[in-house]
This record gives C-alpha cells, sequence and structure tokens, in this order.
C-alpha cells in the first residue's frame, strides 16, 4: 500500500513497538499484573501440558523486544545511499505493525483469561510472521546491521512464536478436557515436538539456513526437553523427540547455510570471470 510508507510506516510502527512493549510490562506482572505462566489458572505454566517449555525459556522475549525497539529505530535512520532499504522496509510495513499489535494483544487475552481468544491471536500472529518472512527472503539484505536488526529480530520471533503458538494450542485443549483419543501425554507431546521439529526444517529450507529461526525454535524445543526431564510432568519420550529435533534443524539450517553461501560465492565468481 503506497500510502502506508515512509514516515507514515515509520511512525505508526514506533507507536506499535511502544504498545507491544507496554504489553510485555504488564504481562511480565512488573506493573503489578499476573505474570503470563501464572495467568489463566496456570493454564500457559511449564507444568500444563507435554509440550510447554520451562520458565526460562521466556527470557528470549527480553531478546526479541530488544530487536523489534532496534527495528523500530533503525527505520528512522536514512537509508538514502541504500534505497533498497527503504523500499524493503515500506514491503515490511503492514505485517510489522500487525505483529506488533497482536504480540499485545495476546498477552492481555491471556491476562483477561480469555485462552478460546488468545489461541486464535497467536496463530494469527504466527501467520503474519510467516509472511513478514517470505518478505524478508524475497528482498536483499543489505550490510551487517540490516542483517541483523531486521533478518534477525523478526527471524527470533518467527522460531519462538512456532513453539509459543504449539504450548498455547495445547494449553488450550488441555483447559477444555481433551484427552488426546486415549493417546497418553508421551505420545501427543512426542508428536507436537516433532512437528515443531519438522516446521524448523521447512524454515531451515525456504529460508535458505537462516540462522535466528533455528536458534529461537531450537531454545523453544530445549526448554521444553528440560521441563520433561525435571518438573512435575515427566516425559522421556518427549524431551527425547525435543532434543532430536533441535539437533536436527540446527544441523539442516548450518548444511543449507553453508550450501547457500557457496552458490553464491560461485556465482560471483562467473560474473567476475564472464
Amino acid at each position: 500500500m503506497s500510502w502506508f510508507s515512509g514516515i507514515v510506516r515509520k511512525v505508526v510502527i514506533a507507536a506499535s513497538a511502544v504498545v507491544a512493549v507496554v504489553g510485555s510490562f504488564i504481562g511480565s506482572g512488573a506493573a503489578g499484573g499476573t505474570p503470563i505462566q501464572d495467568a489463566a489458572g496456570g493454564a500457559l505454566s511449564a507444568s500444563s501440558t507435554a509440550i510447554a517449555p520451562a520458565g526460562p525459556a521466556f527470557a528470549i522475549w527480553s531478546v526479541i523486544y530488544v530487536g523489534l525497539i532496534a527495528f523500530a529505530v533503525w527505520q528512522f535512520l536514512p537509508h538514502r545511499k541504500d534505497p533498497e532499504i527503504e523500499a524493503r522496509h515500506d514491503r515490511l510495513g503492514i505485517p510489522v505493525t500487525l505483529s506488533l499489535l497482536l504480540n499485545a494483544a495476546w498477552i492481555l487475552s491471556v491476562q483477561a483469561g480469555l485462552l478460546q481468544l488468545s489461541w486464535i491471536v497467536i496463530v494469527a500472529l504466527l501467520g503474519v510472521l510467516a509472511w513478514t518472512f517470505v518478505i524478508l527472503r524475497r528482498t536483499r539484505s543489505s550490510g551487517a546491521v540490516e542483517a541483523v536488526v531486521t533478518d534477525g529480530s523478526f527471524g527470533l520471533y518467527l522460531g519462538w512464536v512456532c513453539i509459543a503458538t504449539a504450548a498455547n494450542i495445547a494449553a488450550v485443549l488441555s483447559a477444555d478436557g481433551f484427552r488426546g483419543f486415549g493417546l497418553g501425554q508421551d505420545a501427543w507431546g512426542s508428536v507436537v515436538a516433532g512437528v515443531a521439529g519438522a516446521v524448523g526444517l521447512l524454515l531451515a529450507v525456504t529460508g535458505r539456513g537462516r540462522i535466528a529461526p533455528m536458534l529461537s525454535l531450537g531454545w523453544g524445543l530445549a526448554w521444553v526437553a528440560v521441563a520433561r526431564l525435571d518438573g512435575p510432568l515427566v516425559s522421556v519420550p518427549t524431551a527425547v523427540t525435543a532434543i532430536v529435533a533441535t539437533a536436527v534443524v540446527a544441523v539442516v539450517t548450518l548444511g543449507v547455510r553453508v550450501a547457500t553461501v557457496r552458490t553464491g560465492s560461485r556465482r560471483s565468481e562467473t560474473v567476475a570471470t564472464a
């Protein structure tokens, strides 16, 4: 949308980032509210379902928010020497804004105990971040700062929300009395961890070995494993599946990354000698 570009896009994203940060402040319990893991009757706590990560996993939100704030500031800096960055940011404007507002909406829905609404919001957030990922993949990241602030921040965001979405949906189903068609927590935990790993492989291949999504998705799966090995809800099969999925996603991502870099180098050499 041509109207959502330039200064309009910059101001709206900055304002949305403030809303997201305020929402995170409320969600942390620092403003007197209930921390997310304790809200909604503890439906999202580490012991709620077999796919819920241990508490320390949520520390990654701090890193993600720093990245989002950095992007909000970075977009204001002049990019006259590289108009492609400005055009790229314009394309990212709408999905980035939606991701920030949906983030705050998800926190508020959980705080209000509206679990049925929370899973709809986080699925929408996941879809918007997938949209962002497609734009990042199709546009050029010129320079190290752009790669870290833009690609890195939203890559971490996407990878973590993949895990958060699975945990949120599992929590809603559990709260509604779903018992897995007679299958135990070991089976369901292993299946969901395996699906999360498959998503990580999809991101690795389609993203040409982008590191950030792998790091945050692997981080989430690793803490799922920790929670299933030490806590009130032990599930060794789920933990093993999560660990294996983390390792496989890491290996495949790095392999695709190396292959992509080599292909790029060969093309550059071909152009230089043509």
